[in-house]
């Protein structure tokens, strides 16, 4: 059975999948990311070997934003969860998207964490570079 954690809605506690949950945390993401004007171009981006969970344009900015979501803060802050080797695979992904949308490499770009905890928002924007 998938890991499931709990979540109460209008006072009714309710199970969710690990993906469910991870879900929420993105559109909670979106909207947050929508609220400051950023424009919100794909959505869980699959390119082989990485996915990048939103892809923005915040003014002449390029945003790849990874979306972390925790239960509880024992594994410490969303962020420290984006690992050398995440980052590396967000990255190929990311140059894969600019590959298929045939844009530009010099343009600006940046690479956010969004750590969603119990319903607050933490934005880490140029959390890593490219590479």
């Amino acid at each position: 059975m998938p890991h499931s954690q709990a979540k109460f809605y209008k006072g009714v506690c309710i199970m969710l999948t690990k993906k469910q949950s991870g879900n929420m945390a993105e559109e909670t993401a979106s909207r947050y990311l929508t609220s400051k004007s950023y424009k919100i171009l794909e959505r869980n981006y699959f390119a082989r070997g990485g996915e990048i969970d939103i892809i923005a344009q915040d003014n002449d900015v390029l945003v790849f934003v990874e979306v972390k979501h925790r239960v509880t803060d024992f594994q410490g802050y969303g962020f420290q969860a984006v690992t050398k080797a995440k980052q590396h695979k967000i990255c190929n992904a990311a140059k894969k998207y600019l590959f298929d949308k045939n844009l530009s490499w010099d343009r600006y770009m940046r690479f956010d964490v969004i750590d969603v905890f119990e319903g607050e928002i933490t934005h880490y924007e140029g959390a890593f570079m490219l590479t």
